[in-house]
């Protein structure tokens, strides 16, 4: 069992943080218009950042690994601009403080994963 201010591995990390996008955008995709299209925007991005970590585990090369998270990266910030879209649209009830935290938190490790791996520091 882990304890509470165990680190988690940046691929529960980002699975957990998917977990939390789908049930946010099972909500906003009900809705019509364009809460159903910020909700689609937002579901892409978030999800993706773990599948990238994923694909990146996978890495043919340093190269490969650092072009799979810069990507993941990408999307994490991505995914930032969209739940503070949605939250300040007032296009859906509910807090996004918690989300946004972790959307930059994520984004922040996956940045100093690129950082280390092209400085040449071992990845675990």
């Amino acid at each position: 069992m882990r304890m509470k201010n165990e680190p988690r591995d940046i691929s529960e990390r980002t699975f957990s943080f998917a977990l939390d996008i789908v049930r946010i955008c099972q909500n906003l995709i009900v809705e019509a218009g364009v809460t159903r299209t910020l909700g689609r925007q937002l579901l892409r991005s978030g999800t993706s950042i773990g599948a990238n970590m994923e694909e990146a585990q996978a890495a043919q090369s340093s190269a490969d690994f650092v072009g799979k998270c810069s990507i993941a990266l990408k999307e994490s910030r991505e995914t930032i601009y969209w739940l503070r879209l949605i939250h300040a649209s007032g296009c859906a009830n509910g807090n996004f403080e918690l989300s946004l935290k972790e959307a930059d938190e994520i984004s922040r490790i996956i940045a100093s994963i690129i950082v280390r791996t092209r400085n040449g520091t071992k990845r675990k």
